[in-house]
């Protein structure tokens, strides 16, 4: 996933179709010059519709697209004919889209799975014939209803990756390098901050052909709840993973003092990350020696899985994936 094709948030205009007009004809024929009224329905206007695809991950492809524009629905006909419904307008997008309302911020609908079609803009509804006015004290109405006007909106839409494992920390923490490690994917590492600039997603094969989708979430920074650094872009991919991998480097002054900032970030941006699933990850423990790990171990929160790895050495990797597969497949 190439750092410059990574969009995640594009602003559209949504124009949904007019419904048709409804008909107001009456039957004529030799002999009949007085038939009734049989002018059919107008057609729906067309709707703009999201559908999920597995096989998207960004929404690069709606960046320049900034106007979807659906056909109107025809009006009706003689004879009850209903006119022919627009043609509506199918967008792909990948799992994890949310739709906003762009001036109230509403959510309007979001997609989850692959193949899911919801109507993010609906078109109007097309007017009735004369023919549904008819009574038995109006047996010759020559009115109809016109059609329904089309809405036209601006719509946000965001993606929030869909992944079973989010790795959180702060830069430099190793969680690019242990991506690279575990999976096929290939992050950007280097030893300086922010060197991951957008997430990156792998899938991660573990015993017996089975796998789980691993992200890894640009690091975030004390204060990035209210936008510092890169970490308020990118905390929303956050609240769709089922597990939070916390990655701390054992070089870290205080262990359980970056941890306590890190939830504290997660918190204030979106309490409800606080419910997910935690585990610990002690990264570059290759430089430790088990004297230093009881230490570290000693200081922090004991109801916290935690396991000390080295994604250079591949310390501890099999038992970091058991433990991310036990936690995932827990009740």
């Amino acid at each position: 996933m190439a750092s410059n094709n990574f969009i995640d948030y594009v602003k559209i205009n949504c124009r949904s179709g007019r419904g048709g007009a409804g008909s107001h004809h009456f039957f004529r024929a030799k002999g009949l010059p007085n038939g009734g009224p049989d002018g059919g329905d107008g057609g729906r206007g067309g709707h703009i519709i999201l559908e999920g695809s597995s096989q998207l991950w960004t929404l690069l492809h709606l960046q320049f697209r900034k106007h979807l524009i659906a056909e109107a629905g025809e009006g009706g006909g003689e004879n009850l004919r209903s006119g022919k419904q627009g043609q509506d307008i199918i967008i792909q997008v990948p799992l994890g889209t949310v739709a906003r309302d762009a001036e109230t911020g509403e959510k309007k609908l979001e997609i989850t799975e692959a193949g899911q079609r919801l109507i993010l803009t609906p078109g109007g509804r097309g007017g009735l014939g004369n023919d549904h006015f008819k009574s038995a004290t109006n047996q010759a109405p020559s009115y109809a209803q016109p059609g329904e006007e089309g809405i036209d909106e601006w719509v946000i839409l965001e993606l929030k990756l869909l992944a079973d494992v989010g790795l959180v920390g702060f830069p430099n923490a190793g969680k690019s390098t242990l991506l690279s490690v575990v999976s096929a994917a290939t992050p950007k590492i280097a030893d300086y901050a922010f060197t991951t600039l957008t997430p990156n997603l792998g899938v991660v094969a573990y015993r017996d052909y089975k796998s789980f989708v691993m992200a890894d979430i640009p690091g975030i920074i004390e204060g990035a709840a209210e936008g510092k650094g890169l970490g308020h872009r990118f905390l929303r991919h956050v609240e769709r993973n089922s597990i939070l991998l916390f990655m701390i480097s054992c070089d870290s002054p205080d262990i359980n003092a970056e941890y306590q900032v890190l939830l504290s970030e997660l918190e204030q941006f979106n309490p409800e990350l606080l419910d997910k699933k935690r585990l610990l990850a002690i990264t570059k423990s290759d430089m430790l020696d088990e004297e230093l790990e009881e230490e570290i171990r000693a200081t922090l929160p004991t109801e916290l899985p935690t396991v000390f790895i080295s994604s250079l050495t591949n310390k501890n990797i099999q038992p970091l994936k058991d433990m991310i597969w036990t936690a995932l497949h827990a009740e």
